[in-house]
């Protein structure tokens, strides 16, 4: 896992006649995972790369009657399918992008498969061993273990991902009392691998959360790829016996929405390193609940997309390395178990 990497990444081409929309549909491209080979306009495309270019060809022309005879060639030389946009994309900053950005990942996968990521668990060792955070006072009068979940973290995370969350894991005390639910972009396969090696260095007991599993404090559970999850007041998880929506899974907005669904202000959110946008639909639904919504910084991360995503909402309120944000949140717990305290 030290080294994540793509294989079978599809190629594809952009034709546009708006410089802004160009880069728009590349930044998305490319956050997605897939190999941009060309990003021009109708006038400076080389023609030849018509025939050899590349698997998927993505086309959005303002102007449709200033190229009609481009159309025709286009439609007539083209050896990859084409895939014609339907409207401007909202700016980066605009409530709407994350969605434009999915519904353009959906269309693109009726042409061409989803770049696979090989995260290579068997191999994962961490930088260096990482020095654990001392527990506060505050945290001995609260039961780590206790039968309810009062506080819920989602985890989300894709390519570079494990690395990254059991930095944050390994840097926690184990008395945190905290439940956390990781989703993470990873096939089916190497779920219960994952769930020995996050925990293998630290306190917590780690676990996939397959139907009848419980949220517990000082507990991770991982999401089932399989299946949607749900959750009940006592900390129950339960199949929907429905797949997860969107093009990966499990899906990350679809699991903090549901946590968030169940346990409101109680459930928050960090979303780490990976590829895409998965999250930046259900952060700003969380922040304006009141949840906190928190992000690895870029230039800690090995993809830094699904984070960047989430910032361009506006809804993440604290950016930090792994063990920035480990330090970030015991000290967000102490002063939570402080204040309840003393009102008590």
């Amino acid at each position: 896992m030290n080294n994540p990497g793509a294989s079978n990444t599809p190629s594809v081409g952009i034709i546009a006649d708006d410089t802004l929309q160009g880069h728009l549909l590349a930044t998305a491209v490319r956050s997605q995972g897939f190999d941009l080979v060309v990003n021009t306009d109708p006038v400076q495309l080389e023609r030849e790369k018509l025939a050899e270019g590349p698997q998927l060809w993505i086309v959005d022309l303002n102007q449709e009657d200033r190229w009609e005879a481009f159309l025709d060639e286009l439609l007539e030389k083209a050896a990859a399918p084409i895939l014609f946009t339907d409207g401007q994309a909202p700016a980066r900053d605009e409530p709407g992008f994350a969605r434009w950005e999915r519904r353009l990942l959906s269309k693109m996968l009726d042409y061409v498969d989803r770049p696979r990521v090989e995260e290579r668990l068997d191999s994962f060792e961490p930088p260096s061993r990482v020095k654990s955070i001392p527990a506060p006072r505050e945290f001995a009068a609260a039961a780590a273990g206790g039968d309810v979940p009062q506080r819920i973290w989602v985890l989300g995370a894709s390519l570079g991902g494990p690395a990254a969350v059991k930095i944050f894991l390994d840097a926690l005390p184990e008395q945190l009392p905290v439940a956390f639910v990781l989703g993470q972009h990873i096939d089916d396969g190497f779920l219960d691998t994952l769930s020995r090696v996050l925990c293998r260095d630290n306190g917590f007991e780690c676990v996939v959360g397959r139907n009848g599993e419980t949220l517990r404090h000082g507990k991770v559970v991982i999401a089932p790829v399989e299946y949607e999850v749900r959750f009940d007041e006592s900390g129950r998880i339960f199949s929907t016996g429905n797949e997860w929506e969107g093009p990966y899974a499990p899906s990350i907005d679809q699991l903090m929405q549901n946590v968030s669904d169940c346990y409101g202000e109680r459930a928050s959110a960090i979303l780490f390193s990976g590829m895409g946008n998965d999250g930046a639909i259900a952060a700003p639904v969380l922040a304006g609940r009141g949840s906190e919504i928190w992000a690895q910084s870029a230039p800690t991360c090995a993809v830094s997309s699904q984070p960047d995503s989430a910032r361009d909402t506006g809804a993440v309120g604290y950016n930090g390395s792994p063990e920035e944000l480990a330090a970030q949140l015991v000290e967000h717990v102490r002063q939570q178990l402080h204040t309840s305290g003393m009102a008590s």
